[in-house]
Order: C-alpha cells, then structure tokens, then sequence
C-alpha cells in the first residue's frame, strides 16, 4: 500500500496520533495539512508560470537582437570617438 507499511502498521499510527491529538484536534490537523499541501501546489505552479515568462522574454530579446545588428551601422557615423587630451612631451 505505502511501501513497505502495510494496513496495520497504518492503523496502528492512525491510532497513536488518535491518542496524542484526541479526536477534537484531528479535524484541525487535517485542514491544516490540506493547507499546506494547497499552497504548496500553488508556489510551485506560480514558479513554473514565472520561469515560463522569464523564458518568453528571453526569447523575445534574442529575436530582437538581429534587428539591431542590422540597424547598428546606419548609426556608427554619429557616436562620437573620445579624443586623447595631448600631453607635453617630456625630455630625459
């Protein structure tokens, strides 16, 4: 059933945590797990619809890179070129 425990072992658990929890609190424990499970399905799907995003937009950039490869020298005529202050020329 559960790996190597079998229906006994489980009812045997079922009936230690009956014991340490009482019957009042059993009700609270497995709201409490439903939960935690639920969110926890919940982050992991929201962290795959993030990284699904983060890959669409890398993907959008990547197809947007050639066009300004293309676009690239039609400016290279207006960047200005820092020119080198002269220095004096020293004598030894």
């Amino acid at each position: 059933m559960f790996g190597s425990l079998g229906f006994t072992e489980l009812i045997l658990i079922l009936v230690i945590v009956l014991i340490i929890f009482g019957a009042g609190k059993l009700p609270q424990l497995g709201e409490g797990l439903g939960k935690a499970i639920k969110g926890f399905k919940k982050s992991v799907h929201e962290a795959d619809a993030i990284e699904a995003e983060a890959q669409a937009a890398a993907q959008q950039q990547m197809a947007a890179a050639p066009q300004a490869i293309t676009t690239a020298p039609a400016q290279a005529g207006t960047v200005e070129q820092p020119v080198a202050a002269a220095q004096p020329a020293t004598r030894v």
